[in-house]
């Protein structure tokens, strides 16, 4: 599938790079979440097992997601969909999770996305600190695995230094989504404002330039951990099938942003997703999928640790979140 040009450059113009630190922070781009840590940023994780593998969900923090960069977006209706729910819209904001996810099999210590570090503020930057705290270190790392190539997923493979937070991983990152973040002629079309964008994808995969491992569309990226193409929000946007076991996991990172709102209305996207009417196909073809398999899904948005399944709810869908696991 090929985004139009259009398409590209509108959905960039549209994001709030405001709320990003200033490109010119990139030279130090990140501070270790263990240094910067708030009592306003718990460190929270949770493991749980799927077929040979543990998974620890990882909460980066959170951020707050205005109603004005919701397209479609309607109050109205919003209220229908939040009623007699714990969710709240408040001052025109809801908050949004950031997680990422380790995986460790055999020798493999995986993680997909890295979090933001301090490129969101201090209520996020805590993907760190909640690795460590689940018993590992960034040089125990020995693969990252991105789902795309935007800063709240990749701002956390660098140090305060510019190097590289994970001195052993390899970076593993589809080829279509590398390129477009790495096309002078796209970034030569891009609005002034929004270059920020490319130069944190440029500086964030700087350090790790001998160490990357680039796939295209559906592949084995790792044994037991094949990609599964969601274009839409970016070109190369993807997710990832854990098959370790006979319960196989879908970690499809932003195909849902919000779980209050876009399950009952998959079709309201975000200003961040470049190609809108494409996010939608591939959300609800997935969404259809994951509901009619009975997959288990989780995302790098949905409710922390946000494992569970999808329902369909007539024309629209619901999200069964597994109940906490205290032991594996």
């Amino acid at each position: 599938m090929t985004l139009s040009r259009r398409h590209l450059l509108g959905g960039l113009a549209a994001a709030p790079v405001a709320t990003l630190a200033s490109p010119s922070l990139l030279r130090a781009a990140s501070h270790s979440a263990a240094e910067s840590a708030t009592p306003d940023l718990p460190v929270a994780y949770h493991s749980f097992q799927i077929g040979s593998a543990r998974v620890t969900a990882l909460l980066d923090g959170h951020f707050l997601l205005n109603t004005s960069q919701i397209n479609g977006f309607d109050q109205a209706e919003a209220d229908a969909v939040l009623d007699g729910t714990f969710y709240r819209i408040k001052d025109d904001q809801m908050s949004l999770p950031v997680n990422g996810y380790l995986v460790e099999q055999g020798e493999a210590v995986m993680l997909i996305d890295a979090g933001t570090a301090d490129l969101f503020g201090p209520i996020l930057g805590g993907l760190e600190a909640a690795l460590r705290a689940a018993g590992r270190t960034p040089e125990e790392i020995t693969s990252v695995i991105v789902t795309h190539l935007h800063p709240d997923h990749i701002g956390g493979l660098l140090k305060s230094d510019g190097t590289a937070r994970f001195p052993n991983a390899e970076i593993i990152v589809g080829q279509g989504e590398y390129d477009f973040w790495h096309d002078d002629a796209v970034y030569a079309g891009v609005p002034q404002d929004s270059r920020g964008f490319f130069d944190i994808a440029r500086a964030s995969v700087a350090p790790y330039q001998n160490r990357l491992k680039m796939f295209d569309g559906e592949a084995d990226v790792m044994s037991g951990l094949r990609s599964v193409p969601l274009p839409g929000h970016t070109p190369g946007h993807c997710g990832y099938m854990l098959e370790t076991g006979a319960a196989p996991l879908l970690i499809w990172g932003d195909l849902i942003h919000s779980t209050a709102l876009q399950f009952a209305r998959p079709d309201w996207t975000l200003a961040f997703d470049m190609d809108p009417e494409q996010t939608v196909k591939s959300r609800t073809m997935m969404l259809d999928r994951a509901a009619s398999e009975g997959l288990l899904v989780t995302g790098m948005h949905l409710d922390f640790p946000g494992l569970g399944r999808v329902e369909r709810d007539g024309d629209a869908y619901g999200f069964d979140q597994a109940p906490w696991q205290f032991s594996l």
